[in-house]
């Protein structure tokens, strides 16, 4: 593997979860290629989770940009009163794994946390998630984002920037 890997895609990582946690969703949704896919399964039981987001249920599941971008709509146009206000979040990156692929591609696989507030109420979510990184001049573009949520229950509201 390539040695530089490992520390842009961290940098790239990290840098998603900042520019979530600022909301600046135009620099936010630059990251993601336009055919992108965005996939949050639902558990079918305590210890295996749908795979086929068009056989199963989802919890989030967006064929490609458009529908971060739809999101992305919503919120800057109040259209969405799930996430009125909006919260703080404060994502947390950890166990960064890559996994060169064909045609300079990466496989990445991390661990996870988001700290939100809203409404005086502090919480969490937590899991782990599977990226396919292309590159993009010198650093890259998701192609797909596959997260598992560990602790689905869900008590208010679950989004994008809650992942």
């Amino acid at each position: 593997m390539n040695p530089n890997h490992q520390h842009s895609v961290e940098q790239f990582l990290y840098r998603k979860a900042e520019l979530c946690d600022s909301q600046a969703w135009d620099d936010y949704l630059a990251l993601f290629d336009e055919e992108s896919e965005f996939h949050v399964p639902q558990w079918d039981s305590e210890h295996s989770y749908t795979t086929d987001p068009r056989r199963g249920m989802s919890l989030i599941y967006y064929a490609n940009r458009s529908g971060l971008e739809d999101r992305v709509f919503r919120l800057r146009t109040g259209r969405s009163a799930a996430s009125t206000p909006m919260p703080r979040t404060m994502h947390q990156i950890s166990n960064v794994r890559i996994r060169e692929m064909e045609g300079g591609r990466l496989e990445v696989k991390a661990n996870w946390v988001t700290h939100h507030y809203r409404f005086d109420v502090s919480d969490c979510f937590y899991g782990y998630a599977t990226y396919q990184l292309r590159p993009d001049g010198d650093s890259w573009k998701i192609t797909r984002k596959h997260v598992v949520l560990l602790n689905d229950r869900i008590n208010a509201v679950l989004d994008f920037y809650h992942l």
